[in-house]
């Protein structure tokens, strides 16, 4: 929140996976500097044997079948967890999981990054974003491991049953978590965006570091053609993971609006 201050924000988000539980701390720091908060969540889900994630804004963290599938989520990420390290260790004895879960901090979800900061350590690679791009890779078959997650259908009806916003993340990259490949027509690529549409997705993210500019152009026709509210993100994820920072993309003040008049869950402080 403080670089967020210092980037000139006055109103931030906090999304992480899974998990509601840095909202007190974060809507405490916010207080403390002067800015806006909006509580929100960011789920994986499925998409046709594919990874995508929604972010859930203004949700209502009691909610019992929200709640109930965060746990979920989290336990199953702890599976996936050992299971990748255990598979590094195979090839890199120093990894083991006493020492990745010395990366971890408590209350945090449980993820690559975690992994990622541990490799670096160890000097197997130098960066976060060289250890996604090979090693924890979704396309390496020798380390990398799957988790549960809710086909994204079931992700955006239990965001809207907690008074969430449901806002589709990064819809157009060319790597990762990505809702469009490169062989689908406009015709299926418009098909789809409208059957989420009508299954309840209110936003599209927009202004993404990872969204192709392609991408982002067809995105933003996409959105003004089905009324979807529009989003930007850094989605900064600290200091030692990815290279954006905070501010780099924002969402406007007429979209965060929209947001605030949909979601009943929780409000903004």
């Amino acid at each position: 929140m403080r670089a967020a201050k210092d980037a000139g924000l006055d109103i931030v988000a906090l999304t992480d996976h899974d998990t509601t539980d840095g909202w007190g701390e974060a809507r405490e720091a916010c207080a403390d500097l002067g800015l806006t908060f909006v509580p929100g969540i960011e789920f994986s889900a499925s998409n046709n044997g594919s990874i995508v994630h929604l972010l859930g804004y203004l949700v209502d963290p009691d909610n019992a079948a929200f709640a109930a599938e965060c746990a979920r989520t989290r336990d199953d990420r702890q599976w996936r967890f050992e299971k990748m390290v255990d598979n590094l260790h195979q090839d890199f004895g120093g990894m083991t999981r006493e020492f990745a879960y010395s990366f971890h901090e408590e209350g945090a979800t449980l993820g690559r990054p975690t992994i990622a900061r541990a490799l670096i350590d160890l000097g197997i690679v130098a960066t976060v974003s060289e250890a996604f791009d090979d090693l924890l890779s979704s396309s390496n078959d020798r380390y990398y491991a799957g988790h549960y997650a809710p086909t994204i259908e079931d992700a955006i009806g239990l965001v809207r049953a907690a008074g969430g916003v449901p806002v589709l993340a990064h819809p157009w990259t060319s790597t990762r978590t990505t809702l469009v490949n490169e062989h689908d027509t406009d015709e299926q690529v418009e098909a789809r965006f409208v059957a989420l549409a009508e299954a309840g997705l209110a936003g599209l993210e927009v202004h993404h570091e990872e969204n192709t500019p392609y991408g982002r152009e067809r995105l933003a026709e996409i959105a003004a053609h089905l009324g979807l509210i529009v989003t930007g993100s850094s989605d900064y994820h600290g200091l030692d993971t990815k290279p954006v920072r905070p501010g780099a993309h924002t969402t406007s003040l007429v979209n965060f609006e929209r947001i605030v008049e949909l979601g009943t869950g929780s409000t903004v402080s």
